[in-house]
């Protein structure tokens, strides 16, 4: 079953080291809201197939920038188009990506009426320090009492997005912020090294010398403290940046990552389905004009098999399940399974990789070089 992501892409202030499509300026934020609902109706075809009926929605994403940002009312007019034009079910997996200081009760109790069932929320620490450096809006205490209201309030399928790796973090903290989730049991976990992204504020900052930079041998020492510590408590890695207690790992994550059809609406949002992908203009005055003139913004291009071979690899690779062998020679061709194979010998003999009867799957050791290892699979 298909998937859609929504883009917000507004934010009360500026992460430095983000580099997704963003505005602090809200200007036109209403007249975004009129341009979004009128895509959505625009976009009521993309995920059918052949027959005339419309999919049941697996997943329903609303990602930004700030989701959690906006008024109730203005979320529910994008909920109401969705479910106008779209089969979103009490099943659907509904995800509302929010920054703490958002989440008051009042707007956890809208969102519980708008059938919001799972909340990612943005941690990423719960040393004031660390969120100083990466300038986030919210502050440690803030960090503590969202958790709290959000189970008060009736959400028990919670992800909390933490980042490692950042200057002037001791193992000893970075122990305590995983300790934390742990203790409120958070189901879900999605965890993220600081990486210092071309043309973002902590790009320049470190270059100028104005702020610390990143030190890898850290990064890569709080990922083992991190799976170490995740998996003495019950949680399964099923995505190396993602750790799940059964039963509470991402729907809609797994739908990317299985090649699964997703539509994707709002700026700079991108869509896939049966080796098409299609994505939006990444400006939101251009998005708001465009499609305000019955237009919707997008490129589209075809992936070639080679292209599409590529992104399997990439993918799977990252999950627990690892890569399926049969997969790729049924669907690739042996060629691909031929240069998979011998690319695969080397990271097998260095134990990075681990080849069974069906599947290549990362190990432990090769988790946090997962992004090279892929690489050298590719055709």
């Amino acid at each position: 079953m298909p998937g859609i992501y929504i883009h917000i892409p507004f934010c009360r202030q500026a992460c430095h080291y983000c580099n997704f499509h963003f505005s602090v300026s809200q200007k036109r934020r209403p007249e975004f809201i009129q341009a979004l609902v009128q895509e959505i109706e625009m976009q009521k075809d993309f995920l059918k197939e052949r027959s005339s009926s419309t999919p049941a929605l697996k997943t329903l994403y609303l990602g930004g920038g700030t989701p959690s940002l906006l008024s109730i009312g203005e979320l529910e007019q994008i909920v109401n188009a969705l479910h106008k034009y779209f089969a979103v079910s009490a099943s659907t997996e509904f995800t509302l990506e929010a920054n703490p200081d958002d989440l008051t009760a009042e707007k956890l109790e809208g969102l519980r009426q708008l059938s919001v069932n799972r909340l990612s929320i943005g941690i990423q620490s719960f040393h004031d320090a660390d969120l100083r450096y990466m300038n986030r809006s919210h502050s440690s205490r803030q960090a503590v009492e969202v958790l709290k209201n959000a189970q008060n309030a009736g959400f028990e399928n919670i992800t909390a997005d933490l980042i490692y790796g950042t200057p002037g973090m001791s193992d000893h903290q970075w122990r305590e912020n995983i300790m934390q989730l742990i203790a409120y049991g958070i189901p879900h976990i999605s965890a993220y090294s600081l990486t210092v992204e071309k043309k973002t504020a902590l790009e320049v900052f470190i270059r100028k010398g104005k702020a610390a930079a990143v030190d890898e041998e850290q990064s890569a020492r709080q990922f083992e403290i991190l799976c170490e510590i995740t998996g003495k408590h019950g949680y399964e890695q099923y995505e190396i940046s993602n750790f799940g207690k059964p039963g509470f790992f991402s729907k809609h994550n797994l739908s990317y990552w299985t090649g699964q059809p997703y539509l994707g609406m709002g700026p700079s949002a991108h869509s896939y389905k049966q080796g098409m992908r299609q994505w939006n203009i990444a400006n939101t005055c251009t998005y708001i004009d465009e499609i305000s003139q019955g237009n919707i913004p997008c490129q589209k291009e075809v992936l070639s098999v080679d292209q599409q071979y590529n992104e399997y690899v990439m993918t799977a690779l990252r999950t627990q399940w690892g890569i399926e062998k049969s997969f790729i020679n049924t669907e690739f061709g042996q060629m691909y399974y031929q240069n998979m194979i011998q690319s695969a010998q080397k990271h097998i003999f260095n134990q990075t990789l681990k080849e069974t009867d069906t599947h290549l799957v990362i190990t432990q050791s090769g988790k946090f070089l997962a992004d090279g290892i892929a690489a050298d699979l590719f055709i």
